[in-house]
C-alpha cells in the first residue's frame, strides 16, 4: 500500500506502462501534499471484520460529487440506487482482490446498492498499465465488459501488467489489437490521468479506498464492515448510526 511512479512506456514496449504522452504531463506535481500520506485519524468509529479502528475522514462534497463524471468508471449492482459505494483500486494491491470478492458478495446481497469501480494505479507501473487495458475494453463493450474484465484479473493470483491484462481481455472474446491499441490512445491516458487525478485531491493514499457518501475510508475494512456501512448510509445518511458501533 505505497505509491508508485505511474509513468513509464507505452503499452506496446513491454512491462513499461503508461506513456508520457498518455499520462497529463506533470500529474505527480498537481497531487497536493495531503495526499502523499495516509490518515490515521477517525472521522467516525469504524471498525473493520478484524476488530481494528479503520482509517477514515471526511470528504468535501464538491469533490465526491465529481466522481459520478469521471470516465471510464465500471458500473455494477442497481440503476435506480439507493446507495452508492465507490471503490478505488489498484490490480496489483493483494487487499483488492478480497474487496473484488467482498464487493460482489455485497452487491448480490443488496438490491438497491450501486457500486462504481475507480482506477487509483499507484502501487506499480504495471497496475496503470492493466489500467489501461480495462479502460480500453470498457470503452469499446461498455461496463459490463470492464467488471468481467476486472473479476478475471482480481480473481486470479500474481502480478498484473499490461501483457497479461491483455491475455485475459483476448479470453474474454475481445480483439487483442484492437485494445491494445485503444489503450495506447491519448483518451484512455486522459481518462486515467483523470481518475487518479481524483483518487489524490480525494486523499485516497490506500489501496483499496472508499468513498461513502462523505467519508473516505482507507484500506479494506473487510466485507461485514463493508454491510455495516451501506446499511448505515441507507438508515442513517452516515457510515454509522449514532449510538451503534461501525
Amino acid at each position: 500500500m505505497q505509491r508508485g511512479d505511474p509513468a513509464g512506456g507505452p503499452l506496446r514496449g513491454g512491462p513499461a506502462c503508461l506513456s508520457r504522452r498518455t499520462l497529463l504531463t506533470g500529474l505527480l506535481a498537481a497531487w497536493p501534499a495531503a495526499a502523499l500520506a495516509q490518515a490515521e485519524g477517525q472521522w467516525h468509529a469504524i471498525t473493520g471484520d478484524d476488530g481494528r479502528p479503520v482509517p477514515n475522514t471526511r470528504l468535501p462534497g464538491e469533490l465526491t460529487s465529481e466522481i459520478a463524471g469521471l470516465r471510464g468508471v465500471t458500473w455494477i449492482g442497481a440503476r435506480e440506487a439507493g446507495v452508492t459505494l465507490h471503490e478505488f483500486y489498484d490490480y496489483n494491491c493483494p487487499w483488492c482482490r478480497k474487496a473484488a470478492h467482498d464487493i460482489a458478495a455485497l452487491v448480490a446481497a443488496t438490491p438497491d446498492l450501486r457500486v462504481g469501480l475507480v482506477h487509483n494505479p499507484i502501487l506499480s507501473p504495471r497496475s496503470a498499465q492493466a489500467a489501461k487495458v480495462h479502460l480500453a475494453v470498457q470503452r469499446r463493450a461498455g461496463s459490463a465488459a470492464g467488471y468481467a474484465l476486472y473479476a478475471k484479473l482480481l480473481g486470479a493470483p500474481g502480478a498484473i501488467d499490461g501483457p497479461r491484462a491483455l491475455d485475459a481481455a483476448q479470453a474474454l472474446g475481445h480483439p487483442r489489437a484492437a485494445i491494445e491499441a485503444e489503450a495506447d490512445s491519448p483518451e484512455i491516458g486522459e481518462a486515467l490521468a483523470t481518475q487518479m487525478r481524483l483518487s489524490a485531491n480525494l486523499g485516497l493514499a490506500a489501496t483499496p479506498s472508499y468513498v461513502v457518501g462523505t467519508t473516505g475510508v482507507l484500506g479494506h475494512p473487510g466485507g461485514r464492515a463493508l454491510a455495516r456501512m451501506v446499511a448505515a448510509l441507507a438508515a442513517c445518511d452516515a457510515v454509522t448510526c449514532e449510538g451503534q458501533p461501525g
